[in-house]
């Protein structure tokens, strides 16, 4: 079968043909239809994660979305964490547990965009965050996949204004389309201007800021927390520290939330799931994508950790055809 492999961490993958997986005991085969290409299987075929250095050769892949006897399904992997294979094939072998199947009729290209990506950010408003309707929201990172999401997710939630913040013009301009009452520019490392922005943006003090950057963004979305105020972190794609003072923590007994998809159980993995194809299903959550074939995947591997892509990249195999 045709498969993308990462033959050595830190390089990017090429195709190479592989021996069709052997399912295990409560294992079954899935006919790959699509697979992202996350910011976690770049990291993991990094060789630089905190998972360690992943053995190779191996297909990577944490994500898809597939056939099984007809059935449409989701499926996750441990691809780059653990030994073995995941997603970037046209076979991939899964168990069954770990399987979600998935509305008829359902976009899998578009559901795969969304994937786990759209679980954090469900889980990090209404899970760990307790999102309540009538609150107000600031999303950080909004033109990132995760953003797009939650600045929707928050409004199905029932969030009375979503404020949300970008770096880049194409990104703030994605979380206008995805429904932001408001989008706020963050291009200085000043807490106290970012602060000013973000709090002229909102209608009074916010209730929740989503948080995947970390660094000045966070310790400025803080300052805008009513008392009581959560902020959820789930990334630190500006910086791994935040220059977040003590008398913000302090003065208005903020709550400080990490989130990680790791510490989910399967039921819980399974519900975000269902209400994420849901939603899609709807027309009411999408993100900004690209499908690309999976003999290009090398070419479309190395765009996606250049940030030179329309969106998530996705990889198909000739299994949609006719889907």
């Amino acid at each position: 079968m045709r498969a993308v492999q990462i033959s050595a961490p830190g390089h990017p993958p090429v195709m190479a043909e592989r021996t069709m997986p052997t399912p295990r005991p409560h294992e079954t085969l899935v006919e790959v239809l699509a697979a992202p290409i996350t910011p976690l299987d770049l990291l993991c075929a990094s060789g630089t994660s905190y998972f360690g250095v992943p053995k190779t050769p191996y297909v990577p892949g944490v994500q898809g979305v597939g056939t099984v006897g007809g059935r449409m399904v989701w499926f996750p992997t441990s691809a780059g964490m653990a030994p073995g294979d995941g997603s970037m094939a046209e076979i991939a072998s899964v168990p069954l547990a770990d399987l979600v199947e998935l509305p008829a009729g359902a976009d899998p290209v578009g559901l795969a965009a969304l994937g786990l990506s759209a679980v954090a950010a469900h889980l990090a408003l209404t899970w760990r965050g307790e999102l309540a309707p009538g609150e107000q929201v600031v999303v950080l990172g909004a033109g990132g996949v995760v953003g797009q999401a939650a600045v929707q997710l928050a409004r199905i939630a029932g969030a009375r204004r979503v404020v949300a913040a970008a770096r880049s013009a194409a990104g703030r301009e994605r979380a206008r389309r995805a429904g932001a009452d408001a989008v706020v520019t963050l291009d200085t490392e000043d807490v106290t201007e970012l602060a000013v922005r973000l709090t002229a943006a909102l209608d009074g003090p916010a209730d929740l800021v989503l948080d995947p950057l970390f660094g000045a963004p966070a310790a400025a979305a803080a300052r805008t927390l009513r008392s009581g105020g959560r902020l959820v972190h789930l990334g630190g794609s500006a910086s791994e520290t935040c220059p977040l003072d003590s008398a913000t923590l302090r003065g208005k007994s903020l709550r400080l939330l990490g989130y990680t998809n790791n510490e989910l159980s399967p039921g819980q993995r399974t519900a975000a799931l269902t209400l994420v194809a849901e939603q899609a299903a709807l027309g009411r959550l999408a993100v900004d994508h690209e499908s690309v074939p999976l003999d290009d995947a090398g070419a479309a591997w190395r765009r996606q950790a250049a940030g030179t892509t329309l969106g998530r990249i996705v990889l198909t195999t000739t299994g949609l055809i006719g889907q």
